[in-house]
């Protein structure tokens, strides 16, 4: 009993279950990807899968994904960034999703921008619409 009148006991904290922390937290692992994506174009993410083999038994599978990139050339040959919510467009503003550079090398700055606005929660009202349903899929669903 000695032993554990050395230690300095204390209560667990609570596990904070936050929707909005979460889908921060994973945008912005995604930004940060982006970033390396920059620098090795063939970036690949390892995911895990469940896979049945020919018996029936289940089996977690890691495989690599490519990275794909969030930026594209628009007609003026200037890079348009955008961001993503699962396949859904992340509009910055009402019928804007992306954000001009005038050349690739300004990406970096953009996306460290892009992180610091996710951290201060800027984002979450457009973050929230990204992940809700679309109400006709939700009728249907509820038929």
């Amino acid at each position: 009993m000695s032993h554990l009148k050395s230690l300095t006991l204390a209560a667990v904290p609570a596990v904070v279950t936050d929707p909005a922390q979460r889908r921060r937290l994973r945008l912005i692992s995604r930004l940060e990807e982006q970033r390396q994506l920059l620098s090795t174009p063939s970036l690949t993410r390892t995911v895990r899968r469940v896979v049945r083999a020919t018996d029936g038994s289940k089996s977690v599978v890691e495989k690599p994904v490519p990275v794909r990139s969030w930026w594209r050339l628009d007609d003026r040959g200037r890079t348009v960034f955008f961001l993503r919510s699962g396949t859904r467009l992340i509009e910055l503003d009402k019928g804007r999703a992306g954000v001009v550079a005038e050349s690739r090398e300004a990406l970096p700055t953009i996306i460290d921008t892009l992180i610091a606005a996710v951290r201060a929660g800027e984002l979450d009202a457009q973050l929230g619409l990204a992940v809700q349903k679309p109400e006709a899929t939700a009728a249907r669903r509820a038929k």
